[in-house]
């Protein structure tokens, strides 16, 4: 969490940490600098030659000089966790630092009130220890029990720039095991345990609560300079998982935000499994245990295939691991550099039963054949969930456009051209998609508007899950289709679910996959891509249908397929 290394406690969480939800409780006194920045992610910053009322300003906490006993600060952590060391910073206090200081902890259940600095459950883990000027000083504990309050005392006054716990959290997991949940969140026991590069801002903030607030608490490497390079981030998951989906943000990435993306998995007990040591160029050497070089093969499952990543927003990707065994860790790798404020790996702790059963078959809508590639197993419907994840250009895109604006224009995907239009009053987002049409022969078919008026589909719960069955897939097989939401606000939405063609000219179920659209989002199909007839949640809506017909709307316009076994969309 902070933006340099700390040598003895890299494979830990700072658990005081502003970034995690620490806070100050009480102190005894902050007369010259307030103890809220003992918190701070940043490095201490000198202030040498600022002033305020009371005196010379510090990056710090400073209380008043001749206190006959000690000075103290209670501190709630970010979360529970036990406790395995301190750095005890002094930075730029010259003179009048804290001459020496010692901390005690305790546990407070849910609803107690905070604790008096002489209440008698605080107990010491770090007997009275000197401190010199301007220097960051570790101390390494037995590891405590569970605690979530730490009491930083300083003997007998002076300043101490920053205070950091470093533990293992207690992870906080779902009650029931098939729930899906961020398995890689800081709160679950996540942790970013190898980064191969870290130079403007640490890996470990991937995992953290939150959306940050600027460019300094996220994970940015140095840019590259050498053709085909790659950075790479691996985290360590809160608990061995079955995984569903990833969301990678670069909220406050602007303009150095990686061009493209890859995740890995793998299951391994080591703390760091083995991986490439360089990818530029290519290596087949890997760190192990002992630090020794090994020519293993690369173990990893490649569960989320490059995509594209935009500025300035969240990327919903449904991962490629259905019907795999639950793994440990996983590796971001980004291409060819750049910066990414955080990454949430949702899934869960036992596979759902069916999850991972492949579809068995189709029914053509015309013909009533039955196309089937194996039957159900052992009596069981077979049935498929796919997760129903928020529409974005760069996941949709294998099938086709998102047609929306951006109001902030910075988040727009690089490759859309935008404009002043209207003498000023309006901006234009060019060419969001083109229409398209390959009928054969001398067919005549025109481009027009229609509007769909759609009722909302029935949506079945499931726990704290909405549901809706998957019943046909349809394509057209010479034209692109968009559709436009008319006069809808952003809580409106409506489902979009989409497949490829298979080798056998029928959808290809590995390939399918479901996204949320809102209210200001259209889409337009890719020629030939299988998707779901238009699906409104929750209310009706009317969208504007742009395509190119045979008159108005033939045999070879649109071919429906019937699913003959279940699929079930869950929204997510």
């Amino acid at each position: 969490m902070s933006s340099s290394d700390h040598p003895p406690f890299t494979a830990l969480t700072e658990l005081s940490s502003a970034s995690l939800g620490a806070s100050i409780l009480s102190i005894s006194d902050e007369f010259f600098a307030q103890a809220f920045h003992l918190l701070l992610p940043k490095p201490a910053q000198s202030l040498k030659g600022q002033f305020g009322p009371n005196g010379a300003l510090y990056d710090g906490w400073e209380t008043r000089r001749h206190n006959p006993d000690n000075d103290w600060a209670i501190i709630k952590l970010g979360t529970t966790g036990t406790i395995n060391g301190f750095d005890i910073d002094t930075s730029h206090f010259n003179g009048n630092e804290a001459p020496a200081a010692s901390v005690q902890v305790l546990y407070i259940g849910e609803g107690e009130e905070p604790p008096e600095a002489n209440d008698a459950r605080w107990a010491l883990v770090l007997p009275r220890v000197p401190l010199g000027p301007s220097a960051r000083h570790f101390f390494t504990v037995p590891e405590t029990q569970a605690v979530n309050c730490v009491k930083l005392n300083m003997h007998p006054d002076g300043g101490i720039a920053r205070f950091r716990v470093y533990g293992n959290v207690i992870p906080v997991h779902p009650k029931y095991p098939g729930d899906l949940f961020d398995i890689a969140h800081v709160f679950a026991g996540g942790r970013v345990v190898f980064t191969s590069d870290q130079h403007f801002g640490v890996g470990s903030n991937l995992i953290l609560p939150g959306r940050g607030k600027d460019m300094s608490d996220g994970w940015e490497t140095k840019r590259s300079r050498q053709p085909g390079h790659k950075d790479w981030a691996i985290i360590k998951l809160g608990a061995a998982g079955h995984l569903s989906h990833v969301v990678i943000d670069t909220a406050n990435f602007k303009g150095n935000f990686p061009q493209h993306c890859e995740l890995h998995a793998i299951t391994s007990d080591s703390d760091i499994p083995p991986h490439p040591l360089s990818y530029s160029p290519p290596s087949t050497c890997y760190p192990s245990e002992d630090g020794a070089l090994t020519t293993k093969e690369d173990e990893w499952a490649l569960v989320l295939p490059r995509v594209q990543l935009g500025p300035h927003r969240e990327h919903y990707f449904q991962l490629e691991s259905a019907g795999k065994s639950a793994f440990t860790h996983v590796r971001l790798t980004i291409f060819p550099d750049g910066g990414v404020k955080r990454v949430r790996v949702f899934g869960s702790k036992e596979q759902v039963l069916g999850e991972e059963v492949a579809l068995k078959g189709f029914e053509h809508a015309d013909t009533g054949d039955l196309i089937r590639d194996n039957v159900a197993v052992e009596g069981h419907i077979s049935l498929r969930k796919i997760p129903a994840l928020l529409l974005t250009p760069e996941a949709f895109a294998p099938y086709g456009q998102v047609i929306q604006s951006y109001p902030d224009i910075t988040s727009a995907p690089p490759s859309v051209k935008i404009t002043l239009a209207n003498f000023g009053t309006a901006t234009k987002y060019h060419k969001l998609s083109l229409l398209e049409s390959s009928y054969p022969g001398e067919v005549s078919a025109t481009t027009g508007i229609s509007v769909y008026r759609c009722q909302p589909v029935e949506v079945a719960k499931s726990g704290t899950r909405k549901e809706v069955v998957l019943n046909a897939l349809e394509r057209h097989p010479f034209t692109n289709q968009a559709f436009l939401p008319m006069g809808q606000d952003n809580d409106s939405a409506y489902l979009v679910v989409v497949t490829k063609n298979g080798l056998d000219d029928r959808p290809d179920i590995g390939t399918l996959r479901a996204f949320v659209a809102r209210g200001n989002q259209g889409i337009a199909y890719n020629t030939g891509i299988w998707h779901q007839p238009m699906t409104v949640l929750d209310r009706p809506m009317d969208l504007a249908c742009v395509e190119t017909q045979i008159g108005n709307g033939e045999a070879a316009d649109c071919e429906v397929i019937k699913l003959g076994q279940r699929v079930i969309i869950q929204i997510i």
